[in-house]
């Protein structure tokens, strides 16, 4: 019976210990993320249009940064194909930004 080299949690030979996030598209994503849940905390809490800018902001970033990065290198913003994933990020994005400026003040609103 072969015992399990110690340091390993399923005892399989030359497993290195992993590093979150892996790659630096993971880091763009949890950056992108972050930039997100401030944008949604900023539109419920004080000014709606500026939350909706930086949320739209931000995925715009996430199409920039998935056009530049390697399929291997995009960590959890590669999806689908490299101008497909783009392009749906910089539609919501650019939508979001549009909407946001294109909307009325509804007067006595909130």
């Amino acid at each position: 019976m072969v015992e399990p080299e110690q340091g390993t949690p399923d005892g399989a030979p030359g497993e290195q210990e992993r590093r979150y996030p892996s790659t630096i598209g993971g880091m763009f994503y949890l950056l992108v993320l972050a930039t997100v849940a401030v944008a949604i905390t900023v539109a419920t809490l004080d000014e709606w249009r500026t939350g909706i800018r930086v949320m739209g902001g931000a995925l715009v970033f996430a199409a920039l940064v998935r056009l530049v990065l390697r399929a291997r290198d995009a960590g959890m913003l590669a999806v689908r194909h490299k101008v497909l994933d783009a392009l749906i990020l910089l539609v919501l994005g650019g939508l979001l930004i549009f909407l946001a400026g294109s909307i009325p003040d509804q007067p006595g609103g909130f």
